[in-house]
């Protein structure tokens, strides 16, 4: 009789691994409970790594590496602070290549914020007058007006939110679960703390930095 592992192909297995970066026992796993379904397989990792990201999210943060990313030409430039929890683990292949995924993502795609929860109430409130006054134009009732302005203010956030935002090199995947990849095959908790855009000519540039880096420098 043969067994579910054995119906594995092992190029299903690396063709895995080099999409999600986890380790291959754990694509062996997500394939045989995915019946053999790369697309369903990848969804099962993404769901463990969520799992196992929320797991370590209390766990202190405090070394990483700050990486510069220039753009061609070099009128485009990133500095981020990625912060994991030893020196081993910043400076291994892995962290290094999250490092240059993330500042290239934002170069390419200039969020405002790191997170949601950072988000100032005066843009928050903004956005929120301006789809509630584009819904109650349509005369819907009031409570389907704030399920709209709700389901708005989610793609705003994924819009201008660094970790909602979808990955430029992959868009089935936002930067959360980017990062929540790399949490689960490296084994501590990863945050991003801050970044800054620059770009030649521009009238104004972007510098983010989580509420909690602010709490605790006051």
């Amino acid at each position: 009789m043969t067994t579910v592992s054995e119906k594995i192909d092992a190029k299903l297995v690396k063709e895995l691994r080099e999409k999600s970066g986890a380790p291959m026992g754990d694509c062996l796993k997500a394939l045989q409970e995915a019946k053999g379904n790369i697309e369903d397989a990848f969804v099962v990792l993404r769901k463990r790594g969520m799992a196992s990201a929320q797991k370590k999210a209390s766990r202190s943060t405090n070394d990483g590496s700050v990486y510069p990313y220039i753009h061609a030409g070099g009128k485009l430039g990133v500095l981020v602070e990625v912060n994991c929890e030893s020196d081993f683990v910043a400076r291994t292949d892995d962290f290094q290549e999250l490092l240059k995924d993330i500042s290239m993502h934002i170069a390419a795609s200039d969020p405002r914020y790191v997170r949601a929860e950072d988000v100032t109430p005066e843009d928050m409130e903004r956005e929120k007058e301006i789809y509630r006054a584009q819904a109650a134009a349509t005369g819907k009732p009031a409570p389907v007006i704030e399920k709209i302005v709700d389901g708005k203010m989610a793609k705003f956030y994924e819009e201008v939110c660094l970790l909602e935002q979808p990955f430029i090199k992959d868009q089935s995947v936002s930067i959360k679960e980017l990062i929540a990849q790399k949490v689960a095959k490296l084994g501590e908790n990863i945050t991003v703390r801050r970044f800054a855009r620059f770009k030649v000519g521009a009238p104004d540039w972007t510098v983010a930095t989580t509420k909690q880096t602010e709490a605790a420098a006051e």
